[in-house]
């Protein structure tokens, strides 16, 4: 239990069983409001981005949590708050040394809310054309190839693949490629 009362409002970090963030901010949110403590606990957040994937030869965007096995929560910690919350199930502790939860910056809260409020995924082509790639996906999978054209606006690629002697080129999805 924290010997020391009150720093004023801040974010703090807990550490959950991984899976269960959701369901542990889901408690949480539960036990403020049935134990009043809505004036001490403001806010439960797990933080998640957007990202794209590719499944079965379609692209889908997927959240996916930025800190597994984490859940941030906005208050004010005294003796009864962090008992409320420390005592929540699949809660293993605060992040902090000892029992006494350490704060996390403004800042990284600003960058972090920043990073989640992104509507649409960003694609982080790191390729340049001229570059030598390996496909890892569709029916060219395992072959390598030279780029011929970017489109960063739809995430897509040009490869020259050799085949039978020619170099015929073959429009990829960015995910579909690997830098060599």
């Amino acid at each position: 239990m924290p010997k020391q009362i009150s720093r004023g409002k801040n974010w703090y970090v807990l550490h959950t069983y991984s899976g269960y963030e959701e369901a542990v901010a889901r408690n949480l949110r539960q036990r403020i409001i049935s134990t009043g403590m809505e004036d001490k606990i403001f806010n439960v957040l797990v933080p998640v981005e957007k990202k794209i994937k590719i499944k079965s030869g379609k692209r889908k965007v997927v959240e996916e949590k930025i800190y597994p096995g984490y859940v941030l929560v906005e208050m004010i910690v005294t003796d009864d708050s962090w008992y409320v919350v420390r005592n929540t199930p699949r809660v293993t502790g605060f992040i902090g040394s000892g029992t006494i939860p350490t704060p996390i910056s403004s800042e990284e809260i600003a960058d972090l809310q920043k990073r989640m409020g992104v509507e649409e995924p960003k694609f982080k082509i790191d390729v340049l054309v001229g570059d030598t790639v390996k496909i890892n996906d569709g029916p060219f999978k395992d072959t390598d190839g030279k780029i011929s054209e970017i489109d960063e606006e739809r995430g897509r690629v040009k490869v020259l693949v050799s085949m039978f002697g020619r170099e015929t080129p073959v429009e990829l999805d960015f995910l579909q490629i690997k830098k060599i």
